[in-house]
């Protein structure tokens, strides 16, 4: 039987927080991007923000108790939302998370740890996680598309997110979108990317070809995975809305690397391979050779975005 490996003892790190519509995670980080502790708990999202925020800090508790010996120097926070990240304030948010929109996310954290936070959109932390850390590590540009409930993006130039002029850059799932035809949008418009490319939009679409309402994507993958057409064609859709949108992106932007993560990229190799073949027939000839790479950090990409956040503004 294998011996189960105790967490490297280390001198100091900082504190990353995924703050999330469903799950609330944190991390102890080293300067090197390593996690030495971990821990998660329900978001407490129809309670509000103070129970939000208690939730977060008493996580982070937690790994300082644990972590005896370790200076925590700091917290960085990725978190759902429109955040200002130069004064970390929650502009707005979606009813998962009661009375987010408005928090003074920085201020409250930094009063309830007695530590400097540093906060930045969960989207725009996932991707600075895989600049810095992971598969896209080493290129000057990279276009980040999250793919999951909702549809974000990040665009990071030189290790910095451009967040735009009023905090709200990368709301990919909001451009219109030829797939979507005048599908109904979570925002309130119409034919948006995330109507019919996201995991409920896909859900969505499978029920109304068929019939037969189900739970998820994931019950529409598994159907595929057994020889549904109805259910393939609606992968292989998913995967054709998200490409096109994102060979438009590249020919507006034209980055070194675009990274794809989030829960529906799990769909397997026949969406993947419906994005790639979307991008090809979009982009300029010149771009063709853009590398189109799937995230590989995980759930921990939010956490080393946030974490690298939080060392910068120690140095």
């Amino acid at each position: 039987m294998s011996k189960l490996r105790k967490p490297p003892v280390v001198d100091e790190a900082v504190a990353a927080l995924d703050i999330g519509g469903t799950k609330t995670a944190a991390a102890l980080v080293t300067r090197q991007g390593e996690v030495v502790h971990r821990d998660t708990a329900p978001t407490p999202g129809r309670a509000g923000a103070t129970a939000i925020l208690d939730t977060a800090a008493d996580l982070v508790d937690r790994l300082r108790a644990r972590a005896t010996g370790t200076r925590v120097r700091a917290v960085g926070v990725g978190s759902a939302g429109v955040i200002d990240h130069r004064t970390g304030l929650v502009l707005s948010a979606t009813d998962s998370l009661a009375g987010w929109a408005g928090t003074d996310l920085r201020r409250r954290l930094r009063e309830l740890l007695d530590l400097p936070v540093a906060v930045i959109n969960d989207v725009h932390a996932h991707a600075l996680g895989e600049t810095r850390h992971g598969v896209a590590t080493g290129h000057r540009t990279t276009l980040f598309l999250a793919v999951g409930t909702g549809i974000g993006a990040s665009f990071v130039v030189d290790g910095t997110v451009l967040a735009g002029a009023h905090s709200a850059a990368g709301h990919a799932g909001h451009q219109p979108s030829p797939y979507a035809g005048q599908l109904s949008c979570t925002c309130g418009g119409q034919g948006h990317l995330e109507a019919i490319a996201s995991g409920p939009g896909l859900a969505q679409e499978y029920a109304r070809r068929t019939g037969q309402p189900v739970d998820d994507l994931r019950s529409v993958a598994a159907r595929a995975a057994d020889g549904d057409a109805t259910a393939r064609e609606v992968v292989l859709l998913g995967g054709a809305a998200v490409g096109s949108a994102v060979g438009g992106l590249v020919n507006m932007l034209d980055p070194a690397a675009v990274v794809i993560g989030g829960g529906v990229a799990g769909l397997g190799d026949l969406w993947w391979q419906a994005l790639r073949d979307a991008v090809r027939r979009e982009t300029l000839p010149s771009l063709v050779d853009v590398p189109v790479l799937a995230s590989t950090l995980g759930s921990d990409a939010p956490l080393l975005g946030a974490a690298s956040l939080a060392w910068e503004g120690t140095a």
